[in-house]
């Protein structure tokens, strides 16, 4: 099966098109690049960024992690799209070697996440290397561990009946 990638015009679509959450917890701006098992997508912070606290002048170093998250969630996105597939929930399951050489995600400024497959198995169980650069300084950096069922629903309903 040939490897394909999203053209100019799909990663110009706004991110609602690829990801499950709508606003106002939409956290990434931009999709930049796509290619077979990675995308990069960027963020802009303004007063109106979730999570931004004025007294820290941006948004907490921690909510990195989702804009890693949502990182991966579009890359699902876009390959569901690539293959006329529906948008699917998943779920974030953790991070391992997590390492924040930032505090805060500064207003006024412009990060780029970049999310690699490093592993993913028939049930839904993925990693991803990911890293958030500043210009060209990498500022974040962490694998984070996703999980997306085939059946969502089907998946939550048997998860609390085996509780």
């Amino acid at each position: 099966m040939p490897t394909r990638t999203a053209n100019a015009a799909m990663l110009a679509q706004d991110i609602s098109t690829f990801i499950p959450h709508r606003a106002p917890m939409i956290l990434i701006d931009n999709l930049l690049e796509h290619y077979p098992d990675s995308l990069i997508t960027e963020t802009h912070i303004h007063p109106d960024s979730a999570y931004f606290d004025r007294q820290l002048n941006g948004v907490p170093n921690y909510v990195g992690i989702e804009y890693m998250a949502q990182s991966i969630a579009a890359l699902a996105g876009i390959e569901a799209r690539l293959d006329h597939e529906g948008i699917r929930v998943g779920f974030l399951l953790g991070t391992r070697k997590l390492q924040m050489h930032i505090d805060t995600f500064t207003l006024g400024e412009s990060y780029r996440t970049q999310v690699t497959r490093l592993y993913q198995e028939e049930s839904g169980l993925a990693v991803f290397d990911c890293h958030i650069y500043h210009q060209d300084t990498l500022v974040a950096q962490a694998n984070v561990n996703v999980f997306q069922p085939q059946d969502t629903q089907t998946y939550i309903n048997n998860s609390q009946v085996n509780n």
